[in-house]
């Protein structure tokens, strides 16, 4: 019958495990599984494998396997097949004691790739204990006179199963005096009272012996019994009676373990063993019994732990006092436990906005709540925050507090507040909790971007690239984000004839600036223009630089021979007497260069000559001179190529062409006939062409000279309206230069070089020597 019980009992476990495994499970989560205890070692608890969808191979090579709490391996799983199994047998009442349901929990872990799920094993409980009476045998003395109906408690069984597995009734063997109840505690335990059914008498039968049975409710239950013996006392009929039927005592919740609560007194009017009293506590619970006890011989109750008035605010228990004649009675104790100030005050912060715009007053940061669990003045709390910050707390509804801006925030002053939050309660000693918080300032575009100069000169050499880079401004947005994204651009030129915008460029991101175009040195030296650098914020702020453009002079203009003409006319030729003393000056060659500077610095030096030696070209002025005395032998004509180079880098030249003409003095004909009977003629016509050279020679060179200064006077005309000016204005120093053989001019003559004169004259000067002509040195 017992090993068809059980094989009925495994089919129905089983049958139990196929239902729950079929439940699905949710999310990560496994399970439940279900087993009862006490199974054998390798018992079938489920297959994972099935329940995770996984294949026989998939298992291993995932390499699965199970976790458990607190490393004890109560199973094992087979990753051949999946099967969960019972590692050791497992005792419900070992694993979890009187806690129902119990349940282990574990998890599956796949190594490859890395997952986790979790998963409860419920142990069930099975009747594998029987009920056991802590006392093999109980004493009870019943007075013989003790009135019928009298009921008489008797100490409980304890069996470690639980449900219906736990004591259910008790019975007593047969008699003719008493009967047993089974009464019910609040906790649930079940405890057996002795009904006195039929009056006693001593002297019939001094002393009963029963057999109390506690049943459990299993299939098949299990029972244990204890002895009761039942002394029939002579006639007690006075009872012990406390002096105050309920006490009420308080005490504080830091009272140390040990600590007196009170002294329950009773009194008995008999005398002897039936006036001798013993106290206890009547069917304490399993807290009160843990935390008070009482003196038998005394009454004294005292603390066994301590206790938390925020657990347990009160208590009350039922002291008994039995006297040697069996008879008892009862008292209460009330005890109130007393608040002390052992809690420090909870924050809940409930709503916390972060960041919050600058330039805006009174904005929620926070909305918190205080609690303090003690009471009286010692739950009482009061909140601050430090002093030094722009920021207040304000009570709201019950116990909930905002914290909010005083005033508008900069965000540039200060980005970030750190706030401490301190709740304080009015207990002694006071308690406090303090609460931390970052608060940023979200930027509000307030800022207009700030060059790091309010003029920028920038210098370019002329004849440049388009597109060249020349230079950068550079603005500064003190606001953050978008609000602190600048974009440059030019700003409408203030002068309307300007083409700016064929001119510069500019990046919108950077700021860098580009020439467009060539510049030309000689036909726009300097121009101004604005820079516009606007934020990306809204509503958009801007600021503006002045940027002053000055072009480099490049040396791109080769000497220009202003004298002798070389337009292609007939030659100018110069007539030398013969008898010239050496230095002898012939003539000057005058160049100008466009350029300015070093760049428009000139030399001079003779080329090509028909004889060398007999001439020669001062390197500054331009002068041809006379390097010896001429002789008869030296030819008539003489041809003499005179180079004019500046002083640029790379240095540009240009060349001239001089005809000399040696003559024996000014009223010689200048090409003497080979025949001799016209020689008259032919000397006056010589002299007449001689005229006429001069001539035109003296008016070509005005009239170049005119040109040149209505040129100049054009240019700085129209320089002077344009508030500019390319060509230095008033006198140079009055004594320009003296170059010692690094200028255009020699020691031995000075020329004011500037084309007008003061205010007070319009006279053109050019060239105009100012130190008498000298020998040279």
């Amino acid at each position: 019958m017992e090993i068809g019980w059980m094989c009925n009992q495994k089919q129905r476990q089983v049958l139990v495990f196929f239902v729950l495994l079929s439940t699905p499970g949710v999310g990560a989560e496994l399970g439940p599984y279900s087993t009862v205890e006490e199974m054998e070692r390798g018992s079938f608890v489920a297959n994972l494998g099935k329940d995770l969808g996984l294949g026989l191979t998939e298992m291993s090579t995932r390499g699965a396997r199970i976790i458990s709490q607190g490393n004890k391996e109560h199973l094992q799983l087979t990753v051949q097949t999946g099967d969960l199994l019972i590692n050791e047998k497992l005792d419900r009442e070992e694993l979890c004691g009187p806690t129902e349901p119990c349940v282990l929990h574990f998890q599956v872990l796949m190594e490859k790739p890395l997952e986790i799920f979790q998963a409860e094993l419920r142990v069930r409980d099975i009747n594998d204990h029987s009920p056991m009476f802590t006392e093999k045998e109980m004493l009870l003395k019943i007075p013989e006179n003790s009135p019928l109906g009298n009921a008489f408690p008797l100490n409980n069984a304890v069996d470690l199963d639980v449900g219906s597995n736990n004591v259910q009734n008790y019975k007593i063997s047969s008699n003719s005096h008493f009967r047993v109840l089974t009464q019910e505690r609040r906790d649930g335990r079940k405890y057996p009272e002795l009904v006195l059914d039929k009056e006693l008498d001593r002297e019939e039968e001094p002393e009963l012996r029963l057999t109390l049975t506690a049943l459990d409710g299993g299939s098949p239950p299990r029972s244990g019994t204890a002895q009761v013996r039942i002394e029939v006392v002579d006639t007690n009929d006075n009872a012990p009676e406390f002096e105050q039927p309920i006490y009420k005592v308080q005490i504080p919740e830091n009272s140390p373990v040990g600590f007196l609560i009170v002294t329950v007194i009773a009194r008995d009017l008999d005398s002897g063993v039936n006036g001798k009293i013993s106290y206890t506590l009547f069917q304490p619970s399993d807290d009160i019994s843990k935390t008070l006890e009482v003196n038998p011989m005394t009454g004294e109750i005292r603390l066994r732990k301590q206790v938390d008035y925020e657990t347990v605010l009160s208590y009350e228990m039922d002291i008994k006092a039995t006297d040697g004649g069996g008879l008892s009675g009862r008292c209460t104790l009330l005890l109130q436990v007393v608040d002390v100030n052992d809690n420090p005050p909870e924050l809940t912060m409930s709503a916390l906005t972060s960041p919050i715009p600058e330039n805006s007053p009174e904005v929620v940061v926070a909305v918190f709540s205080v609690s303090d669990p003690d009471s009286g003045n010692n739950g009482k709390t009061i909140s601050s925050i430090q002093e030094d910050l722009p920021f207040l707390l304000k009570p709201s509804v019950k116990n909930f507090y905002t914290l909010v801006t005083e005033r508008a925030l900069d965000r540039e002053a200060r980005a970030e507040y750190n706030i401490t939050i301190t709740v304080t309660d009015l207990g002694t000693p006071r308690l406090k909790t303090e609460h931390s918080i970052t608060v940023l300032i979200s930027d509000v575009n307030d800022n207009a971007p700030a060059f790091t100069q309010t003029s920028y000169t920038l210098l370019v050499r002329e004849n440049n690239s388009p597109a060249l880079h020349i230079g950068s401004v550079s603005a500064t947005d003190r606001d953050a984000g978008t609000n602190a994204q600048v974009t440059y651009s030019l700003l409408p030129p203030q002068d309307p004839h300007l083409p700016l915008a064929s001119l510069v460029s500019i990046n919108a991101d950077n700021g860098h600036l580009f020439a467009l175009r060539s510049l030309d040195y000689e036909a726009l030296q300097a121009f101004e223009f604005r820079v516009g650098a606007t934020d990306r914020g809204s509503p958009a702020l801007s600021s503006e630089a002045l940027v002053r453009l000055v072009v480099v002079d490049d040396n791109d203009n080769s000497p220009f021979v202003l004298y002798p003409l070389q337009n292609g006319s007939a030659p100018c030729t110069e007539l030398v007497p013969r008898a010239a003393e050496a230095g002898y000056l012939v003539t000057k060659v005058v160049a100008v260069d466009g350029d300015s500077g070093q760049n428009a610095w000139l030399s001079y030096q003779l080329l090509k000559a028909t004889e060398p030696g007999l001439f020669g070209v001062w390197a500054h002025n331009g002068e041809v001179r006379t390097a010896r005395l001429l002789s008869e032998r030296d030819a008539a004509k003489h041809r003499l190529v005179v180079l004019v180079k500046d002083n640029g880098e790379p240095p540009l030249s240009a060349t001239v062409t001089l005809h000399v003409l040696l003559v024996d003095g000014f009223s010689q004909p200048y090409l003497p006939l080979p025949e001799a009977a016209p020689a008259q003629a032919q000397a006056d016509s010589l002299t007449v062409y001689l005229v006429i050279a001069l001539a035109s020679v003296s008016s070509l060179f005005l009239l170049s000279v005119l040109l040149f200064v209505a040129v100049r006077l054009c240019r700085r005309n129209r320089t002077g309206l344009g508030g500019r000016s390319s060509v230095p204005e008033g006198h140079f120093p009055s004594h320009l230069v003296d170059v010692s053989g690094t200028g255009t001019l020699s020691q031995s003559y000075q020329y004011e070089v500037c084309l007008m004169g003061g205010s007070g004259t319009n006279e053109f000067k050019f060239l105009k020597p100012i130190i008498p002509n000298l020998p040279p040195q």
